[in-house]
């Protein structure tokens, strides 16, 4: 399992991810004793830090069946090409797909919430990084529907790069429109890094922190994994 990051120059950024591998081995132990699974965590990265993913996959023995775990949110740029290439380039080799849009992390966004003060009277931007591949645009928005029926007050998806509306648009926006009333952003990102940051500058009443530390992330992955596995084809050697 070659669990794959983004890549931050954070340190504390660069500790959660790693403390996320390692609540997905752990998870993975408890399926290994139920289903006779030998699993060995490989860890790399799409970008920022090295090892990079094409050099991880290139070194794994021969033979093995290889899963690659994306450690990312959505759908995007990093797993429509580079870790696409890096399971093409390699027999047996499979991708899980990114966390996507999983309640659980809806959940834990409301939580998120709770934490920073959120009242029922408040405007929520759901920010995330941002891509412009539409489908994970697409998710991020369904993230926040979700989100938003949790709170049953609108929830308005904005992104940090590369999608519209940029997150600092789309607060400004609520305060014309609501003058008055509090705009809190929620964070769908998984770490503190250069986007966390940047929220902190926006103009927002209160920014959550990031979505992790928390093991639900871990066992957003883990699912991912269940899934690719329940529907691969590994070729016998």
């Amino acid at each position: 399992m070659i669990a794959c990051a983004h890549g931050t120059d954070h340190p504390r950024g660069r500790q959660l991810i790693d403390q996320l591998r390692g609540q997905v081995a752990e998870l993975l132990t408890d399926q290994q004793t139920t289903n006779g699974w030998q699993v060995q965590i490989h860890e790399a990265y799409v970008d920022v830090q090295d090892p990079g993913l094409a050099s991880v996959v290139e070194r794994l023995p021969a033979g093995e069946p290889a899963v690659v775990l994306p450690l990312l949110l959505s759908l995007g740029i990093h797993t429509s090409v580079d870790v696409a290439e890096a399971v093409a380039s390699r027999r047996n080799t499979i991708a899980a797909e990114p966390i996507g849009a999983d309640p659980r992390l809806a959940q834990l966004m409301a939580r998120r919430l709770a934490a920073a003060g959120w009242t029922t009277q408040d405007a929520v931007v759901l920010a995330s990084a941002g891509t412009r591949v539409e489908s994970g645009q697409e998710q991020a928005k369904d993230s926040a529907a979700t989100l938003a029926g949790l709170l049953q007050t609108p929830v308005q998806a904005a992104f940090c790069s590369a999608a519209a509306p940029r997150v600092g648009d789309a607060v400004d926006r609520l305060a014309q429109q609501r003058p008055g009333t509090r705009v809190g952003v929620v964070s769908y990102l998984l770490a503190p890094g250069f986007f966390q940051e940047r929220l902190e500058a926006v103009g927002a009443n209160y920014v959550t922190a990031p979505l992790l530390p928390d093991v639900t992330v871990a066992e957003c992955v883990v699912a991912r994994l269940q899934t690719a596995l329940s529907e691969a084809v590994f070729a016998a050697d």
